[in-house]
């Protein structure tokens, strides 16, 4: 295994470009699916408040009607792919995905927004759960989490570069100017949904005699494990929400730098993640990935905490620095989480195990914000070193149960993707 997973990690790119053929299909389309939606993430909420007319609360409402049925499409959309053909119905939801990309734009009561909204996150959830499962049958040979470290760089920049595209919007500031950034979504998505039929057919799961549907439900070492992964993504809602509040209210660094570190995590991530997530390729590397990165992370948030003591320059200085660490450990927890993910889950039933836990984050991004809201702005320093001592401590379960449920996979009658 060690010397497979050598080979696979210095042979991944050449230049930067993927060798394995399969993987340049999927990052071609990762690209031009997330740069589409960079560009919308960043304009469509001053879009639908000051161009149609909608409070920030009737936005909101309708993007949690979507997030809600983007948790409830996950695991089902998963199976499907497993159980219909995994590429079959990849493309399928991503033609979905495309064709109700542009119809928000025409949304002129928060409810037809909502109801638009959630049939788009049917399929792009749903595409999103189909997509995790074909990458991990697709990456043979130990290289799951690099396949996924390499799609994580190209979707980071391909968010950057969107959002750029979507900040020319921003500056024409017309009606005509954000409505094109929703056809330009339709537009890239399309695309990737034709790009996907470049993938190759990975044949249907046919369930045995007895077997349940969603045997997932009753994997509990799984659900564990996706309970302790989806509790570590709380550090991605720190620095997305948090550390933009913290930096605002408790701090006197000026407010761009909010944009600036953004910039600078996408930028790391871009040129780094598949270094970082090397020595995460097994089950029990993964749960130890874990450990070392809630280290880093947890030190990244010890520096960012000292922001609010001094002058605007010591504050910028103390959030540069600090955002730096972390990222190292978002990187390294990245790919232990990957690690866990993919190595506990059956070859033949990737959709549906991936579905569950793309769970973990999608449950998180419902209940984290007031979490860290909480904790970053209300507590201050000291929530801040809290939530350094929490993500520690959820790390340091993740090794013993790591072990526990890799021991467990004979019981459920499979043998795991990876050991």
């Amino acid at each position: 295994m060690a010397t497979a997973t050598s080979e696979s990690s210095t042979a991944l790119t050449r230049r930067g470009i993927p060798i394995d053929p399969d993987l340049r299909v999927l990052a071609l389309g990762s690209f031009a699916n997330r740069f589409g939606a960079g560009a919308v993430m960043t304009t469509s909420a001053l879009f639908f408040t000051r161009k149609v007319g909608f409070s920030a609360t009737e936005v909101a409402l309708a993007m949690s009607v979507a997030a809600i049925v983007g948790i409830v499409v996950q695991v089902p959309a998963g199976h499907l792919g497993d159980t219909r053909g995994p590429r079959e119905m990849l493309t399928r939801c991503m033609i979905g995905a495309a064709i109700f990309s542009a119809p928000p734009a025409f949304a002129r009561t928060p409810w037809v927004l909502a109801v638009l909204l959630g049939l788009l996150a049917l399929f792009e959830r749903s595409a999103g759960a189909v997509n995790q499962g074909v990458i991990a049958q697709l990456a043979t040979g130990g290289r799951a989490v690099l396949f996924k470290a390499y799609l994580r760089a190209v979707t980071n920049t391909a968010l950057g570069l969107g959002a750029v595209f979507g900040g020319i919007a921003l500056a024409i500031d017309e009606t005509w100017a954000y409505v094109a950034v929703f056809f330009l979504n339709a537009l890239f998505t399309g695309f990737a949904a034709w790009n996907t039929s470049r993938l190759p057919h990975l044949p249907p799961y046919r369930r045995g005699a007895g077997e349940p549907r969603l045997a997932v439900l009753r994997d509990w070492p799984y659900v564990v494990i996706v309970i302790i992964t989806g509790l570590y993504s709380l550090h991605f809602f720190v620095m997305e929400l948090g550390l933009a509040l913290y930096i605002s209210q408790r701090t006197q660094a000026p407010t761009v730098m909010v944009s600036v570190l953004l910039i600078l995590n996408t930028a790391m991530v871009a040129l780094f993640q598949v270094r970082m997530s090397r020595h995460s390729d097994s089950v029990e590397a993964g749960g130890k990935a874990l450990v070392r990165g809630s280290l880093w992370i947890a030190a990244g948030f010890a520096i960012i905490a000292l922001a609010d003591r001094g002058s605007w320059w010591l504050a910028v200085g103390f959030l540069v620095a600090g955002s730096m660490v972390h990222v190292v450990g978002e990187m390294i927890g990245s790919g232990g989480q990957w690690g866990l993910q993919m190595g506990l889950a059956p070859h033949e039933r990737q959709g549906q195990y991936q579905g569950f836990a793309g769970l973990g984050f999608s449950v998180m991004a419902v209940i984290g914000p007031p979490i860290v809201t909480f904790f970053c702005v209300e507590q201050g320093e000291r929530g801040w070193l809290m939530l350094a001592a929490i993500m520690v401590g959820i790390s340091l379960v993740s090794v013993p149960a790591a072990r526990w449920a890799l021991a467990s996979r004979e019981r459920y009658g499979f043998t795991p993707h990876s050991g």
